[in-house]
């Protein structure tokens, strides 16, 4: 099984992340942003922050302690082909709309990798395994295919599946 790159690189990103979630002003977050929305910190030349040195000291504790768990790029990369929303700016929505379907998958296969980590018994490092095997689908060329069941089930199956594991840590 493959799986994809679960750190992120915003190299290969798009900027997603400033444009896809909203900001309420904050202790996170120094202002208010609406979704789908590119953060008015994110340069107009390339797909950087302009205030990264010193996102803390400006109020955006959000920005420092997030990560798309490698989601960005993915989206980028793969499911868009290297095409970013500032080329074409009608892929905002939809590029944004992959990121948040791809991010909490990324996440929950993060979460899976560590459990099979555990000593855990053989039959829950194979259910661990299985669903982690439904969360990546194969060869997978649009958000779509993240969006089916086999997919979302088996995303709704990760927190009782890591509970179920407490009685053996």
């Amino acid at each position: 099984m493959t799986f994809p790159d679960l750190k992120e690189d915003c190299t290969k990103c798009a900027a997603l992340c400033c444009a896809a979630y909203p900001f309420d002003a904050d202790e996170d977050f120094a202002l208010v942003k609406s979704v789908d929305t590119p953060c008015p910190n994110l340069s107009d030349r390339c797909f950087k922050c302009s205030i990264h040195d010193s996102l803390t000291k400006k109020g955006f504790r959000g920005c420092v302690t997030y990560s798309c768990a490698g989601a960005g790029q993915r989206v980028t990369q793969d499911l868009f082909d290297g095409e970013t929303w500032r080329d074409d700016p009608d892929l905002l929505s939809h590029m944004t709309y992959a990121l948040r379907v791809l991010r909490p998958i990324h996440e929950a296969i993060l979460l899976l990798q560590e459990a099979q980590r555990l000593p855990i018994p053989k039959s829950a490092m194979a259910q661990g395994a299985s669903i982690m095997a439904a969360l990546c689908p194969e060869n997978p060329k649009s958000v779509h295919d993240f969006e089916e069941d086999t997919v979302q089930d088996a995303l709704a199956d990760v927190p009782a599946y890591l509970q179920s594991l407490a009685p053996f840590v």
